[in-house]
């Protein structure tokens, strides 16, 4: 089994498995998580998160739905809580000695949640409706796969058109999250009713409002999952964050950086994690004025990030100007501070791009009380950018209508930098609102694929790869994203995921 690392070993700070105090003379130690007996435990846990777009995988189109999906879907492999892979429904995996296939090994006896069989032929059933469906979201990431065979119950190889050892890593998020080709013949009712082989099965759906589920008795490490109901709901109003705490309506809650000194002050611990995610400006770069390249130079050298940090963002996370924060493997360094705070040379690119008396923009936002946007629109009209603001219309996926042509937006990561570098710049990248894309990138990205994760290369041919992307494309990164999760006192063996959140051994209090 070839297990690749994504982070340096000095990466992304606080990837900590947290042990929470208390009630550390009923508990026992599994794993290193200190986990009371079945007894004394509670049985049911509320998690306040995004609830999904749709709770199919292969059509989801937001970054973010992977942590609800992976409540219900499990992925071929898995990646611990650094972004590393490691197994999942495979308990191992073999490249073949050119590096042009990998076999997986699945385990043996694993059941969909609906009871029926997930062998190797459920896999490539689920795999090749990922490359083939006509709404596919996934399909550009399983490009380089030419096709799936079973080779027996429990082995399934991919046969690919390149050398690509992303693929573990590829394996572990949403374009490896396995459906069951029953359930998967009705992609409406799959939308709403999930049929997978993750932690917990979906109940009931209340969109907008609910999710209820249960643990699964036939996930492969259900030993590991502690409460037997799990209830998502919509991350709390920041109104109401603190009475939602202590009222019990959540045991866990997400919170912007402006609510954590609040909640802290209540009395609830605060996880803080840097995680993957960083904030940017999605410019679509075929329409005026963003089709100059020198008005794009001019909005990222006006923007003043380290601002953005201090103001609106209460001092979390780290100004950017690439789409992986430092510590990550693709972490190119040449890039930092790409684009200096200068508005004179902000006003001077937009004389050079022929708009001497400035230019007018309009940003579209997410939310009316983002106050990153706020506070990009004053600095862009300080350098003659004159920004009005907008708000998407509700329910409108910008990535699919490209309505909006420059969007203050969050890039949500990915499991595989290679899949990254490909939704954000590739020809067909979900982000890629322009379709335009560098001409040496794909030469770049076979390169890094064709290295193994462990092999000495591969960090500098993934920077290199990230380089010719970020100095030839429109995106204007800002800062690093920080997550915050406030829970009960209650809650107990929750770890700081750089990516997907996960729940195996928390558990709470009676």
């Amino acid at each position: 089994m070839s297990v690749g690392k994504a982070f340096k070993a000095a990466g992304i700070a606080g990837v900590v498995a947290l042990v929470l105090a208390g009630c550390a003379s009923r508990a026992s130690v599994s794993d290193g998580v200190a986990v009371s007996s079945a007894g004394q435990r509670g049985d049911t846990l509320t998690w306040g998160w995004s609830l999904p777009s749709t709770w199919d995988p292969v059509t989801s189109a937001v970054g973010n739905d992977v942590h609800a999906l992976t409540l219900v879907y499990e992925g071929v492999t898995e990646v611990n809580a650094k972004g590393e892979a490691q197994p999942g429904l495979a308990r191992s995996w073999t490249y073949a000695k050119d590096g042009r296939s990998v076999t997986f090994h699945l385990r043996p006896g694993l059941t969909f949640s609906d009871g029926t069989k997930l062998d190797a032929a459920a896999v490539k059933a689920s795999l090749e409706r990922g490359k083939t469906a006509k709404e596919s979201t996934i399909a550009p990431q399983l490009a380089t796969v030419e096709s799936v065979t079973a080779d027996s119950a429990t082995d399934v190889t991919l046969h690919l058109a390149q050398v690509d050892y992303q693929i573990p890593l590829l394996l572990s998020g949403k374009t490896g999250q396995i459906v069951s080709p029953a359930a998967a013949k009705d992609a409406t009712k799959l939308a709403t009713q999930p049929v997978g082989a993750g932690p917990f099965i979906l109940k009931s759906y209340v969109p907008g409002s609910q999710a209820t589920l249960v643990k699964n008795p036939s996930f492969w490490n259900a030993d590991k999952i502690l409460v037997t109901n799990f209830v998502l709901k919509p991350t709390p109003d920041p109104s109401v964050a603190v009475a939602g705490l202590q009222s019990g309506q959540y045991d866990i809650a997400d919170l912007t950086a402006s609510q954590v000194s609040g909640v802290k002050a209540a009395g609830f611990p605060v996880e803080t994690t840097d995680v993957l995610p960083v904030r940017v400006l999605d410019v679509n770069n075929t329409v005026k004025p963003f089709d100059n390249p020198k008005v794009v130079q001019a909005i990222s050298t006006a923007i003043d990030r380290q601002a953005l940090v201090e103001t609106a963002n209460f001092g979390y996370g780290q100004p950017v100007w690439q789409p992986f924060p430092k510590g990550y493997v693709a972490h190119n360094p040449e890039l930092d501070n790409l684009y200096p705070h200068d508005v004179a040379k902000a006003k001077r690119l937009l004389a050079e791009a022929g708009y001497p008396d400035g230019v007018d923009v309009q940003l579209a936002l997410g939310k009316a009380d983002d106050p990153v946007g706020e506070l990009i629109q004053q600095q862009l009209n300080a350098a003659g950018i004159r920004t009005t603001l907008t708000v998407q219309t509700p329910g409108v996926n910008n990535y699919i209508t490209r309505r909006y042509p420059f969007v203050l937006d969050q890039f949500n990561a990915r499991q595989s930098p290679v899949q990254a570098l490909q939704v954000l710049f590739g020809p067909q990248g979900l982000m890629n609102l322009g379709k335009t894309s560098p001409a040496a990138l794909p030469a770049a990205v076979a390169k890094t694929s064709g290295y193994p994760l462990t092999d000495p290369a591969y960090p500098a041919a993934i920077q290199d790869a990230t380089k010719i992307a970020v100095t030839n494309m429109p995106n204007v990164f800002l800062f690093t994203v920080t997550r915050f999760a406030a829970h009960s006192p209650k809650v107990h063996g929750l770890q700081n995921w750089v990516d997907i959140q996960r729940f195996e051994g928390v558990w709470v209090d009676k």
